[in-house]
């Protein structure tokens, strides 16, 4: 039987998951609908649908373009192991990895080893198909969080000029020393680069560059806050010399206010920032797209147990005003 396509409008009654809309369509099994998918043969409105769990409203079109007698099965997960980087996403164009604190996202002058490229690059090394890996933007060695790379350069060139022209949309969540007193606003700076890269607030020149950081105030503990950043301008070190520059650095950077970034209670040998959430315009499908990172072991058992230090606090306070 030669490749037929089935189209579909989802209905009110229909609407709901792609693959259940698909399942709906073929009556095959849910495995091989699933394979169906992963073999790119599900379009939503024209573009491939790459995810089953892809919502589908009243008046979407669904397409399937397949060969009824073969079967078609679910792609195998590739296990990977990697001390560097997890992945977050990944599809034949794109892959979105969550790195490793402690990890150079590029080698620098000195050939630094097991960087995020160079690993990154081993792992895409082992698909069938060939595939690179095309570095889109950086994130600090010290922090952690999401990156996006293309699989082809003309795939990264265009996520290249979405960042060029602000269109992703990246949150970043840190721990900052003392109490921060709005609960959002601004930060708003112009840039410079000193001789040893570190950068610092000047006044504007034709040197600097103009730096936009809004935040929110998520919890406040006795001596430190968790905040949520999002970038307006994305400039290398922004967030961190932003905050050490409002007075309150990150905990554990080591260059920016690096004796106040000092807490009793964060040992690691890592910055208390993450980079927990990435939106941009899929480059190929044109879909929007959201990933999402949860924050390291570390981050979640610092404000534990700071949360419990300023119950305690609190407490003592009530007991000597008594």
């Amino acid at each position: 039987m030669p490749v037929q396509t089935l189209s579909e409008t989802a209905t009110d009654e229909t609407a709901g998951r792609a693959d259940a809309l698909v399942r709906h369509m073929t009556e095959v099994s849910h495995s091989q609908v699933r394979g169906l998918i992963d073999r790119g043969c599900v379009t939503v409105n024209g573009k491939p649908c790459t995810d089953g769990g892809k919502p589908v409203a009243a008046g979407d079109v669904v397409s399937i373009r397949y060969d009824p007698t073969q079967r078609y099965r679910p792609k195998k997960e590739r296990k990977w192991d990697d001390r560097t980087f997890t992945i977050a996403f990944e599809d034949d164009h794109v892959i979105v990895v969550d790195k490793a604190a402690g990890t150079l996202s590029v080698p620098t002058d000195r050939g630094d080893p097991n960087t995020l490229v160079e690993r990154v690059s081993i792992y895409l090394s082992h698909s069938r198909t060939e595939r690179e890996a095309c570095l889109v933007h950086r994130l600090d060695r010290e922090a952690s969080g999401l990156l996006v790379f293309g699989k082809h350069q003309a795939v990264a060139d265009l996520l290249i000029e979405q960042f060029k022209e602000r269109k992703p949309k990246r949150i970043y969540t840190a721990i900052v020393a003392g109490c921060m007193p709005n609960d959002h606003g601004t930060l708003r700076a112009h840039l410079a680069t000193g001789k040893n890269l570190d950068r610092y607030v000047t006044k504007p020149s034709k040197d600097t560059e103009e730096v936009v950081t809004d935040y929110r105030v998520i919890k406040r503990m006795e001596d430190s806050t968790l905040v949520e950043t999002s970038l307006q301008t994305g400039k290398r070190n922004q967030i961190r010399v932003q905050l050490s520059y409002a007075g309150h650095p990150v905990l554990g950077d080591p260059h920016y206010e690096k004796e106040k970034a000092k807490h009793p209670r964060w040992i690691r040998r890592r910055m208390a920032l993450h980079a927990n959430s990435l939106s941009f315009i899929h480059p190929v499908s044109g879909e929007e797209m959201t990933v999402t990172s949860a924050l390291p072991a570390a981050m979640r058992k610092f404000i534990k147990v700071s949360s419990k230090a300023s119950k305690w606090e609190k407490s003592d306070q009530a007991d000597k005003t008594e």
